[in-house]
């Protein structure tokens, strides 16, 4: 246990609470018993939970709304907060009409499919979900998996194999990385949203490798910035390269009518695979990947977690048609969102908080130490303001932040009491 020990040392201890610079720590920690590191890693949560300093699994007993009420672990109690963490963008999953769908599914099909889809798994409901998303991101066919981790994993390991190149943005979510890592693929990363990077780098895949496949995310997680499609497609097409857009954070959001990344930039139709969740702006659980007719007949044979998972529940999938329905019929759901992006973003920036490139529902407060965004989410709780804190691994050192994430069901007093607590902690920590 020495290098546990070791790894405890470089623990710092700040406020009277144990603090870690990255989860990183606990990561590698050699011994010949694999549960031996997770001795120290409990030690280290309970502490932080002695603290008050540990925000993660904080319980609901409400529904994920603009406010909802939790078990707060600090006081034992349950209290109301202004919900600023979750991915609800359009407040589809308590929308009334998503919400009857889903209970007249359960109703009629029972709690579950039965099997997987390749087998006695496929309902009705399964075949017009992915009609509607092939659709709505205008593509020819649509495969979905029962989460989004699955749909990239399965995807691109289900595409790519030894002697291919996996060539990712460097803040692409951690399931394509897995999914490459699964492929046996060689895997190269760019600079974030830097098109000569890439172009250097494809110049250099171009004899190395045989099929290439430039992988983003639409909408990136951590910094709600977009990504420039057009000039990927460009180099995608001179060099012979595939191109796969991951559009768990842009669909239901951005594009004049929510299609996501692709409409966002006028390019519906040309993207190779359009993959993504549906637990997001759509409300539910899920992911898919729209494509061509082939590529997605392939994938339901080779796409291990969609042959080797049970389909969604019945009521799963009703709902997400629903919210589909509901994004093509209520465009105004997506204009309040859009109101309140302006109007959030823009008092933050004229109070001196650095948000990076956001540009979307996705809002970061960088404020650069772990110890910091510790202290600052500590008293945001305290305040009333569910947010979430991010540090690395999770994002690059030195750029741990505070991320929240606004809805279209946000009032204005919402916003307004989250801005006020923000300045205020914001001023005390030398913030702003």
């Amino acid at each position: 246990m020495e290098a546990s020990r070791a790894q405890l040392e470089a623990m710092e201890t700040e406020g009277g609470a144990m603090t870690v610079r990255n989860l990183a720590d606990f990561y590698e920690l050699p011994d010949r018993d694999i549960f031996a590191k997770t001795r120290p890693f409990w030690e280290f949560t309970e502490e932080l939970k002695e603290a008050g300093q540990f925000f993660y699994r904080r319980t609901l007993v409400d529904g994920s709304a603009n406010r909802t009420r939790i078990f707060d672990p600090l006081t034992g109690k349950v209290r109301e907060m202004v919900m600023m963490a979750s991915n609800n963008y359009l407040g589809l999953t308590t929308h009334p009409k998503v919400v009857e769908a889903g209970i007249k599914a359960q109703e009629k099909y029972g709690a579950g499919s039965g099997s997987v889809s390749l087998l006695a798994g496929t309902l009705d409901l399964h075949r017009e979900l992915e009609e509607r998303l092939a659709r709505f991101k205008g593509c020819e066919d649509a495969i979905v998996f029962p989460t989004g981790y699955s749909t990239n994993v399965g995807c691109v390991s289900g595409l790519l194999r030894k002697g291919d190149v996996a060539i990712n943005d460097r803040l692409n979510h951690a399931s394509l990385i897995d999914g490459c890592k699964l492929s046996g693929a060689d895997i190269r990363t760019f600079r974030h949203n830097d098109m000569k990077s890439l172009g250097a780098l494809l110049e250099k895949c171009d004899e190395e490798y045989n099929g290439k496949l430039i992988i983003v995310d639409g909408v990136f997680s951590m910094d709600g910035d977009i990504a420039p499609l057009p000039e990927i497609l460009a180099l995608a097409r001179n060099h012979g390269a595939r191109v796969m857009i991951d559009e768990a954070h842009a669909t239901g959001v951005i594009g004049e009518h929510g299609r996501g990344t692709p409409e966002h930039w006028h390019l519906e139709g040309q993207i190779d695979l359009v993959a993504g969740t549906l637990s997001k702006g759509l409300g539910g659980i899920g992911g898919f990947v729209a494509s061509t007719k082939e590529v997605v007949n392939y994938l339901r044979f080779f796409g291990r977690s969609y042959m080797f998972s049970t389909s969604l529940p019945p009521a799963v999938s009703a709902s997400l048609i629903a919210a589909l329905e509901v994004i093509e019929t209520e465009p105004e759901l997506r204009q309040r969102l859009w109101d309140n992006i302006r109007y959030f973003t823009g008092r933050l920036r004229e109070l001196g908080f650095d948000l990076g490139n956001a540009e979307t529902a996705i809002v970061p407060v960088i404020v650069g130490d772990d110890t910091k965004v510790q202290l600052m989410c500590r008293e945001m709780h305290q305040a009333g303001i569910f947010l979430n804190p991010v540090a690395y691994p999770a994002v690059p050192k030195r750029l741990a932040r505070l991320r929240l994430s606004l809805m279209a069901t946000h009032t204005k007093e919402d916003l307004d009491q989250t801005l006020d607590a923000l300045e205020r902690v914001g001023r005390k920590y030398g913030v702003i």
